[in-house]
């Protein structure tokens, strides 16, 4: 029987951080993969290999449509409506602008409101614990995006997800779920329509797996690297990095419609 003392030693410590990896989960090899799990990991993929083809396809048409985009299905979709108005109720919007906002987030192809919602209020519920959906306390790339490729996790610790009754009790939310994946197939073929394959390669791409990362870093690196402000009982902390992103973003937006309005300011 192994002390105390020899079972913390086999765990890890995350690179320049305190967090210790004090728990065990196979997130490629050694476990049965899910269709479910399967098709995620093809999406992605195949949004980031879309990515690859920027460089030969750059235009500022498409690089300001995909900025234009990011704004909408970023910060509106999944920051303000996702996160702010339907996870926290810290916001409160008109009921047609929650919705089409909301609308907005379902194009950050991050699965539909009462997935998510449900998924973020069960992190703040256990944020760090045994039963969060992407404690780091499992490494790095489990917190950052392996979670996502492991439905067998999420079905194992929340086996009915009850805590987003106020999303299944509105019709408008329960048809985004049902009917989610037509509207990403819809929004890829209008956008492939409207502007051909650069379009697409920075719209649905470039956009998506910008967005993929950006907010994937607070899950991970905010939960491991940075300055613990407030004594808590979780790994939160503020990560200047993170936390300047946005500025750079808006920044980044205003120039590019600056540039296509008046070309000749730049």
């Amino acid at each position: 029987m192994l002390s105390n003392a020899a079972k913390e030693s086999e765990h890890k410590r995350i690179i320049f951080s305190d967090v210790v990896i004090t728990r065990k989960r196979n997130l490629f090899w050694g476990r049965k993969w899910r269709i479910l799990d399967a098709r995620m990991a093809f999406g992605i993929f195949s949004l980031h290999v879309l990515a690859l083809y920027a460089p030969s396809t750059f235009s500022w048409d498409a690089f300001g449509y995909a900025v234009l985009f990011y704004f909408l299905s970023g910060m509106m979709g999944v920051t303000m409506c996702y996160h702010r108005t339907l996870s926290h109720h810290s916001l409160k919007l008109p009921k047609w602008l929650e919705y089409t906002c909301a609308y907005f987030g379902v194009l950050a192809i991050q699965r539909d409101p009462i997935y998510w919602v449900s998924i973020h209020r069960y992190h703040h519920q256990y944020v760090d614990k045994e039963k969060d959906p992407h404690t780091p306390t499992y490494g790095f790339w489990f917190s950052h995006m392996g979670w996502l490729f492991d439905s067998a996790y999420i079905i194992e610790k929340y086996q009915e997800r009850k805590n987003v009754e106020d999303l299944k009790s509105q019709a408008f939310y329960r048809f985004l779920r049902d009917t989610y994946m037509w509207h990403l197939f819809g929004f890829g073929a209008l956008v492939y329509a409207w502007g051909g394959f650069p379009y697409l390669v920075w719209i649905l791409g470039v956009r998506t797996t910008w967005l993929y990362h950006s907010i994937f870093l607070i899950n991970s690196v905010c939960h491991i690297w940075g300055e613990r402000v407030w004594n808590t009982n979780d790994l939160s902390r503020n990560n200047w990095y993170i936390s300047k992103s946005l500025s750079i973003y808006i920044h980044i937006y205003i120039h590019i419609c600056i540039y296509n309005v008046f070309p000749s300011v730049i």
